[in-house]
Order: structure tokens, then C-alpha cells, then sequence
């Protein structure tokens, strides 16, 4: 089921119509009563607060663990499939269409929001304090929302939303932290995969290794991958891969067996200017002059 319209989805939820057709704000007490297997997206951000009982939600292809609280969000367009879920605790979800942003900085600050392209088991887990904020502000929407609007109610709405986008990346940023024994496992996972893939010589046939591919191998989303690693260690999945290239290049170039554009097709580079080029960014030289040294 795909929903293009706010007052589409609360029509099929048995819901009154939304004061704003371009805003939404739901709260929900906990459910006995299970969600049955469904898959919907919608035309429009949502951004959600639930605990779960019992039931599973995927997205895509990946297994949301559903024993926990968590906060997720989602950008237009993105599929979630729901299996038997049951609500354990209150919760609430808001709706934001794009038109409603519009005129307003969040048009495209909502954009630069990596947590937006996260898979939902890396949804962000919310200490009780943390969650106390999060309450705090959608009650404060909650209240602007049903007053009657006039000119500033629009701003007073964002403003609070602005801020709360802000807390779930400061959240997300302790919830990295917490978890740097995972962080450092994935680091190292990540570092085999690269292994793995240049000693079979895959690059040779399939081109230099993206962030996508790392990541399916990590079964992460690419975002949620580069904000760990980030995290960790100060570079991006596409820093590290470039870092992990340009050491294997020195270390062919110190053999001395091959010219610099077999290590370039070597290492999954179509063009040898180009692997020139991300050479001489990170090391300072070309690879011919750093050859050259190397044999002086």
C-alpha cells in the first residue's frame, strides 16, 4: 500500500481527518491487538516512537531485533513491512509532507539527515532521558498543532521539529559511542571484506569497490557505514576504501614489476589518469615520482 496523501492514510486508519493535510501528528496507546502482515510507504517523512511487544517489522530484506524501543525515520517513498506487531507502550509518529517545508530552512536541512537513509534495525534506541525529550517536543507540536493557527504556528511547529532532528543526530552520535566494541568489530570486518576482495582479484573484473558493495557485505546501509566508521575513526567507508587502494598501490610500486597503469586495472581503476590523480591527492606526488624516489 503506498500512500500519497496524509488524509489518504488516516482515512484507511479509521482516523478524523488531519487538521493540516500536510501535517500529521499521531499519538497511540499500547495496542493488544496485533498489526497484521502488510507493506506500506508513503509520499511524504515520517518520523515514529514505538516500543514493541511482540511481531517483526523489515525493511527491505532486513529484520528489525523487536524487543526493543526504538525511533526511526523515514523518507518518502521507502517500503517497511509489518508482521503481527504488537504495541507494548504509548508511542506517536509524525507525518510531514515535503509542501510543507517549503519557504522554511528544513526544505533542505531534512535532506542532510544520513539518519533518513539508515536501514530500521539501525533505528536510534532512546535512553529514558533521551526518550523524555523526544516527548517533550512532540507535545509541544502537539499543542501549536490543535491551536488555532495564525502566522506563526507554522514556524513555532518546525522550530520544535528543527530541534528535534537535531537531538536524534546528537542520540545517534552517544548511541555510535556506546557501541564501540560493535563499531570496532565492523571496522574490522570491514577491513577483511577489502582483503578479500582485492586477493581474489575481483576489482580487476568488477572495478574498484563501492560503498554499496562494502556495505551489502556488512549487511548495513551505506550511510549507517559511513557514520560508524566516521565515528570510529575520523574517515568515511570511501576514505578508508581510497586509503586501503593507495597503500596496496605503494606497495606494487615498491615491487616494481608493474607499470602504474597495470597496478591502476590491477586495483579496479578504468581510467590510470584518474588513479593518478586520487594518488597524488593522498600522497602528495604522482605515482611515477614516488617510484622514482623509491629507486633513488
Amino acid at each position: 500500500m503506498h500512500f500519497t496523501k496524509i488524509s489518504d492514510l488516516y482515512e484507511f486508519e479509521g482516523r478524523p481527518a488531519p487538521e493540516n493535510p500536510l501535517l500529521g501528528l499521531v499519538q497511540f496507546n499500547s495496542c493488544s491487538q496485533a498489526l497484521r502482515n502488510k507493506e506500506v510507504s508513503y509520499n511524504f517523512f515520517t518520523i515514529c516512537c514505538k516500543k514493541l511487544e511482540s511481531g517483526e517489522f523489515w525493511y527491505g530484506k532486513t529484520k528489525y531485533d523487536s524487543d526493543k524501543g526504538f525511533m526511526y525515520f523515514f523518507k518518502p517513498r521507502q517500503m517497511l513491512t509489518i508482521h503481527d506487531v504488537v504495541i507494548k507502550e504509548p508511542g506517536f509518529t509524525i507525518y510531514i509532507h515535503e509542501d510543507y517545508l517549503m519557504g522554511h530552512p528544513l526544505y533542505s536541512e531534512i535532506k542532510k539527515y544520513s539518519f533518513f537513509d539508515y536501514e530500521i534495525n539501525e533505528a536510534l534506541h532512546l535512553s529514558p532521558r533521551e526518550k523524555e525529550v523526544m516527548w517533550s517536543l512532540f507535545h509541544k507540536m502537539e499543542t501549536e498543532y490543535h491551536n488555532n493557527p495564525d502566522e506563526f504556528s507554522k514556524s513555532i511547529i518546525l522550530s520544535h521539529l528543527d530541534s528535534m532532528l537535531k537531538y536524534a543526530q546528537r542520540f545517534y552520535k552517544r548511541q555510535f559511542i556506546d557501541r564501540k566494541p560493535l563499531s570496532g568489530i565492523t571496522i574490522t570486518k570491514f577491513n577483511e571484506c577489502l582483503n578479500a576482495y582485492f586477493e581474489k582479484r575481483e576489482a580487476e573484473e568488477m572495478g574498484l569497490p563501492t560503498v554499496n558493495y562494502m556495505a551489502s557485505q556488512l549487511h548495513l546501509s551505506p550511510k549507517y557505514l559511513s557514520d560508524l566508521l566516521k565515528q570510529e575513526t575520523g574517515k568515511t567507508a570511501l576514505e578508508l576504501i581510497h586509503l586501503y587502494v593507495i597503500s596496496e598501490a605503494k606497495n606494487m610500486l615498491v615491487a616494481g614489476e608493474q607499470s602504474i597503469s597495470e597496478i591502476a586495472y590491477r586495483l579496479g581503476f578504468d581510467n590510470p589518469p584518474y588513479f593518478s590523480r586520487l594518488f597524488k591527492k593522498e600522497v602528495g606526488m604522482s605515482p611515477k615520482k614516488y617510484k622514482n624516489q623509491l629507486l633513488n
